[in-house]
Formats: structure tokens, C-alpha cells, sequence
């Protein structure tokens, strides 16, 4: 059996103390997520971030900083996933694009909001990254070498 870690990113966007999220099908159930999506071939860890962002949320978003990396077994089927979180502004939104297929909706949701839900996240790591972006330790987007 070869193993393959699936390189993801993620970006936390907030706005007056909300945070952008996805309402997303997984397994037939609507769940909550950061836009988030797997780096492409050809594509800076950046470029994937920006374009996940505004694929799965319609909105445009200018990045401010690296979360963190996070490594993440999801205990489902076992695939590990290697995530990098940026953070990010929002800067211009687009109501009419038509939002990533199994994308439902991209709600603006408070922590408490988000935390009353547990069984919606997708992953324990939604709340754990915005717990570290609230948390103030963001890294410069140098960190990043592209």
C-alpha cells in the first residue's frame, strides 16, 4: 500500500467578528468548513487559497497571514491531510458566481454560532483554526515559499 498526505488549504476570513464559512454536502450531510479545497498542479500555496476562497464563497480575498499547518487523520477512511491555514480580508464580493458544486451556502458565522454546532464541522479543525487565528499568533506570509 503507498501512502499519499493530501496537501489542503484553508483560509480563515473574518469580518466584524464573523467568520466566512462553507455549508457543504459530505456524505449526505450538510456540514460547516473554512473554504477550503486541495493545492492543483501548477499552483502556489497562496494561489490555492485565493482560488478555493472564491470558488466555494464567491467572495475575493486578500491574504494576511499563515494560521498554521496542521496534520489531520480523518478517522472516516484514514487519509491523512497536511492543511495550511492562511488568513485572509475580505475585499470583494460576488453574489451572482455560482459557488463549487456540493457548495450549499457561505455563512457568516460568529465563534459561538460555529461552536453551538459541533456536529456540523466537518473536522475538528475548524474550530481549532479559528481558535488559533483568535488566538493572535499569525505567522508572515513569507513563511510560505512558493
Amino acid at each position: 500500500m503507498t501512502w499519499h498526505p493530501h496537501i489542503t488549504v484553508a483560509t480563515i476570513v473574518e469580518n466584524n467578528g464573523r467568520f466566512l464559512l462553507v455549508e457543504e454536502l459530505k456524505a449526505g450531510q450538510l456540514v460547516l468548513n473554512q473554504p477550503a479545497g486541495h493545492l492543483e498542479p501548477n499552483e502556489t500555496l497562496r494561489q490555492a487559497a485565493i482560488r478555493e476562497t472564491l470558488e466555494e464563497t464567491g467572495w475575493d480575498v486578500e491574504l494576511t497571514g499563515v494560521v498554521g499547518i496542521y496534520l489531520y487523520v480523518a478517522p472516516s477512511n484514514g487519509v491523512t491531510y497536511q492543511r495550511i491555514c492562511f488568513a485572509a480580508n475580505p475585499v470583494r464580493h460576488h453574489p451572482q458566481r455560482e459557488l463549487d458544486s456540493g457548495i450549499v451556502a457561505a455563512p457568516w458565522l460568529s465563534r459561538d454560532e460555529l461552536l453551538a454546532q459541533p456536529a456540523r464541522w466537518r473536522s475538528e479543525l475548524v474550530p481549532r483554526c479559528i481558535d488559533d487565528y483568535l488566538s493572535g499568533s499569525l505567522y508572515d506570509l513569507g513563511i510560505v515559499r512558493d
